[in-house]
């Protein structure tokens, strides 16, 4: 049997010992993996779609070409620089509800579901 549990450092009351952590220099990047893996999968400028916004997308049978999405981030680079936060965007028979600040575009809807439908929560709205 064992009388004695070796702690090679014992915690004290009232104090934590944490290592510092080094921020990086604005502009300075990282060259971990993690990092580079999560550049890769997080592009710094493109739009996102919540799992929401995905899923309408799929029941409306609502499909985007390259261009379309390249509008889609204009759009949303024109709305910010105005400083909106939430807004619509009207994509020919599509609407899209974006939050600006995280550039994802939160909900989709096609002309049937538009008609008769209220936007609410949002400070703007771009027709493309």
């Amino acid at each position: 049997m064992i009388d004695q549990i070796f702690i090679p450092n014992p915690l004290q009351p009232g104090r934590i010992d944490r290592p510092q952590q080094q921020k990086p220099v604005s502009g300075q990047t990282s060259n971990s993996p993690f990092a580079q893996v999560l550049d890769k999968k997080l592009p710094s400028q493109g739009i996102t779609f919540s799992q929401h916004a995905q899923d309408r997308l799929r029941a409306r049978n609502i499909t985007f070409s390259a261009a379309d999405l390249a509008n889609l981030e204009g759009a949303v680079n024109s709305v910010a620089q105005k400083g909106g936060k939430e807004s619509l965007v009207m994509m020919g028979d599509s609407a899209l509800v974006v939050s600006v600040k995280n550039r994802t575009v939160v909900t989709a809807m096609d002309k049937m579901q538009m008609r008769g439908n209220v936007f609410t929560n949002i400070d703007s709205a771009v027709i493309i």
